[in-house]
């Protein structure tokens, strides 16, 4: 099977904190917390998650990296949703959206290190 990634992705379990901007019917201010980004690339992250989001909801993501210790805030957008091991656990794909070229830039330079 080939490869369609357009950058490499870095597969590393880390912790994330989503906060919904768009898409569900819940207050948009809830804080999600605990969940796991799979992998990740300048382009989006695969998540693991409790909750399911529709295709096209937006979300704030908040990722902490550790060496050096920082937490990078990207915006994405769901654009596929897999559900796994039975009721309340999915997976998600998620494409960075309307994030700032800095942002991404520290995410490149994190993943290029690893």
């Amino acid at each position: 099977m080939d490869e369609k990634r357009r950058k490499e992705r870095l597969k590393a379990d880390k912790e994330i904190t989503i906060t919904i901007i768009s898409g569900v019917k819940k207050d948009p201010k809830e804080k999600l917390i605990y969940h796991i980004s799979k992998d990740i690339s300048v382009y989006g992250t695969k998540i693991q998650t409790n909750n399911f989001f529709p295709i096209d909801t937006l979300l704030k993501i908040d990722v902490t990296l550790k060496n050096p210790h920082q937490t990078i805030t990207a915006f994405g957008k769901v654009k596929w949703v897999k559900s796994l091991f039975g009721i309340n656990s999915y997976e998600a794909g998620v494409e960075f959206v309307n994030t700032s070229s800095e942002t991404i830039q520290q995410l490149a330079n994190y993943i290029l290190e690893k």
